[in-house]
């Protein structure tokens, strides 16, 4: 029996992009595919077949053999869904650790916002999606020597976003650090995957993981803007925070560095064989 869409689907659910679940399931019909062959079977891309099937050597998932002519092949499924179960549970805990850290961190200033008739003077609170993409360009521009971004859907700022990928070089010209944390969806969005690659020209450092707890923007460990999801509003109403606090930034800065250490780089760019 050929496994079908529903089979992807619960690939997708265990952390493989939809592109990686096809892969390897046509993997697993064979003992071996070259690029190419695996390719034409899983109806994946010629210019994307690399990197997936370096996303599933990397992952072990995957095994490659390298001759005149590299081929692929599967590690048995049993191996590979605990492989791919260990990974959920690690990510999650991961994420729990950050989820804790930013709620601990963020509520008292939430609190203390909520106690104040004026808005404390560090704090500006955002919920027009136009205001809310003039502030991430704002911060941007701003930044002299460091900026860090958790980058999720659904996004504020234009495919484009010709003011970032200026501000991406004027900060690599001045030797600053730009680095990019995407969700994995990324990859199977070819508007988004094309954005990031020209961010990738510019400069910027990506890399990509399952899950993010929220969109967080970091400037110079000083100035921060992150989204708040309403959980009373429901899906796709959104506050945003623009923090001025080098203490809270610092601290946000740890996190985005501890989900950066466990995230993926996006596999090199290859030519047909």
């Amino acid at each position: 029996m050929q496994p079908g869409e529903g089979s992807v689907n619960d690939l997708v659910e265990l952390g493989l992009s939809r592109y990686e679940a096809r892969v390897y399931l046509a993997l697993v019909r064979r003992d071996s595919y070259t690029a190419a062959q695996v390719a034409r079977e899983a109806e994946v891309p010629r210019q994307r077949i690399y990197d997936v099937l370096d996303a599933l050597v990397r992952a072990q998932l995957a095994v490659a053999h390298q001759g005149r002519v590299a081929t692929f092949a599967a590690v048995a499924p049993e191996l590979a869904i605990t492989r791919l179960m260990n990974r959920q549970r690690e990510s999650l805990e991961r994420l729990e650790k950050v989820s804790t850290g930013l709620t601990s961190m963020l509520l008292p200033l939430w609190s203390d916002g909520r106690a104040h008739t004026d808005p404390l003077d560090y704090i500006e609170v955002l919920r027009d999606p136009r205001q809310i993409a003039e502030r991430f360009a704002d911060i941007q521009e701003q930044a002299d020597t460091e900026l860090l971004t958790f980058c999720m859907p659904p996004f504020v700022a234009p495919a484009a976003n010709t003011s970032g990928i200026k501000a991406t070089r004027r900060l690599r010209r001045a030797k600053g650090t730009v680095r990019a944390v995407y969700t994995r969806d990324a990859l199977a969005d070819e508007e988004v995957l094309e954005n990031v690659r020209r961010f990738a020209e510019a400069g910027e450092e990506a890399r990509f993981t399952r899950r993010l707890p929220l969109k967080l923007v970091i400037a110079d460990a000083s100035l921060v803007l992150c989204d708040m999801p309403d959980p009373v509003a429901g899906t796709g109403s959104t506050t945003a925070l623009y923090i001025e606090h080098p203490a809270l930034a610092a601290c946000l800065r740890l996190a985005f560095q501890s989900v950066w250490e466990t995230a993926e780089p996006m596999g090199p760019a290859r030519g047909a064989d």
